[in-house]
């Protein structure tokens, strides 16, 4: 057998090895939705500045609050979400722009669970001056207090919103998966 030969040979096989005995291989995966039927949202804060480039141009702050009624609580790894906190920045032109920010959701027992959110956001001016639409994006898990150190994972999420800062909403649907770092 020539030398060529052993190492085509060798090397796919040492790089499958290496991957099936990885830990994040071993790692044991759990589906997770989380619906916003019955939650009540609401805007803590928010804070929009025109950038003055180009009409329709917008940066925005926002924090909103979810909390979730005792039927509807999701359960990640045994423990109820109560609430999630949302602080999000968005970059519009004429209502559609890309959005990004952070997540915590709280548990029943008072852990914390950390997300990095991205993703895109299309919107429409309400006649109260609002903007209600929708947006689409990704969120991965980073960590969490407690027993939830190690959590990662990922989400696809869809939500509905209105920014209006009396009756406004910040309603998210999002699917996918979790596990624990090893």
């Amino acid at each position: 057998m020539s030398m060529r030969t052993v190492s085509q040979t060798l090397v796919p096989a040492l790089m499958l090895a290496a991957l099936f005995s990885s830990p994040t291989w071993a790692q044991q995966k759990h589906s997770i939705a989380i619906s916003s039927e019955g939650v009540k949202s609401r805007y803590i804060q928010q804070l929009a500045i025109d950038v003055g480039d180009v009409p329709g141009h917008q940066v925005r702050v926002q924090e909103s609050q979810r909390t979730f009624p005792a039927d509807a609580q999701p359960v990640i790894d045994g423990e109820r979400i109560v609430e999630s906190w949302s602080r999000s920045v968005t970059d519009y032109t004429a209502g559609i722009g890309p959005a990004w920010g952070y997540n915590m959701l709280v548990t029943d027992k008072g852990n914390k669970i950390f997300l990095q959110t991205i993703g895109t956001s299309e919107s429409q001016a309400t006649e109260t001056g609002s903007k209600r639409g929708t947006y689409h994006g990704t969120a991965r898990f980073t960590g969490g207090t407690g027993r939830f150190a190690k959590i990662r994972g990922t989400l696809v999420d869809v939500a509905k919103f209105d920014t209006d800062p009396k009756s406004g909403y910040n309603l998210l649907d999002s699917r996918g998966e979790y596990w624990f770092e090893q």
